[in-house]
């Protein structure tokens, strides 16, 4: 049983499909990453499982039971719109956000100070919203969608407007959630933040999902069968090589040699290390997958074509 799951979910507004039958399971503990194009539907698909609005068919179930008004006291939602109040002091607007989901206001006093003090704000309490960059109100909100501790995150680019350190910063707070129970839900542009965080994901192109599953499977799945290694410098000839086994590229590192090996034979890693170790002397060796961006731009570009 999934923790969160939406079947078969259809969406229409006037003269558009905004979802296709799209369907997706979460795992409990998991960040799973939800991708796509601009205008693909994500978006759309947060909305409903939010209850911001509903689908016009299928279902979404939380915990295995239909999803329910009040389950959304469980859930924190940072949208890719941010919606602070410009006007109002930061402290007493994350107070009456954390006390409208629920939060007694000692309780919620408390958690936030400790929140602020986490990231460095605190001298940010009585300060207006309008007085803070992006990235600090960005922080605040992160702040607010977390303090109350959900069991589901759900996070619409939490990354935009952040330099590295901060996007790092985040990046790493993401993954103590999840160590410490909360399930997640990240939809973002950026394919190197899912390959660090996610366990899984669905790609939604043009409202209909085109591919999901476990990040290093799929990876695995789109193997171009690349393979690296670094002997001795000229300790490896195209003649040595193993029936099937094409160099594809040989740079010179001092004393070693570091080859891009392309592996005809529908070979795995470990057949194909054994293999080499009778042609030559083996100081690193690595498959080389294709990253989630590569993955990405394919997938779409396929879909785009079979439409």
């Amino acid at each position: 049983m999934y923790f969160l799951e939406a079947k078969n979910i259809i969406k229409r507004y006037t003269g558009h499909t905004a979802l296709n039958d799209v369907s997706i399971g979460v795992p409990q503990g998991t960040i799973f990453g939800l991708l796509g194009p601009n205008g693909a539907g994500k978006t759309t698909l947060i909305r409903i499982l939010n209850q911001i609005t509903g689908p016009d068919e299928g279902v979404v179930l939380f915990n295995g039971a239909p999803l329910h008004p009040h389950d959304v006291a469980e859930f924190g939602y940072l949208p890719e719109e941010r919606g602070l109040y410009k006007k109002m002091k930061v402290g007493e607007q994350a107070l009456y956000l954390a006390m409208l989901k629920g939060m007694p206001q000692k309780d919620a006093m408390a958690e936030l100070k400790r929140w602020f003090i986490k990231f460095g704000i605190e001298s940010w309490w009585n300060k207006k919203v309008e007085e803070l960059s992006k990235g600090m109100q960005q922080k605040v909100q992160f702040i607010v969608t977390v303090v109350h501790n959900p069991s589901l995150l759900i996070f619409d680019e939490p990354f935009s407007g952040f330099d590295p350190i901060n996007a790092n910063l985040m990046k790493d707070e993401i993954l103590e959630l999840k160590r410490n129970g909360a399930t997640i839900i990240l939809s973002t542009h950026n394919m190197n933040s899912v390959e660090e965080l996610c366990d899984n994901i669905a790609l939604i192109n043009r409202s209909q999902k085109i591919l999901s599953g476990n990040v290093s499977d799929i990876r695995k799945s789109y193997s171009k069968q690349l393979f690296e290694i670094i002997t001795n410098s000229g300790g490896l000839n195209d003649a040595d090589l193993p029936e099937g086994f094409i160099s594809e590229n040989l740079v010179k590192e001092g004393i070693y040699d570091r080859i891009t090996l392309s592996v005809r034979n529908d070979l795995e890693a470990p057949a194909v290390l054994r293999k080499l170790v009778l042609a030559t002397d083996i100081f690193a060796f690595k498959e080389i997958l294709p990253t989630m961006d590569e993955i990405f731009v394919d997938a779409v570009r396929n879909s785009n074509t079979q439409q």
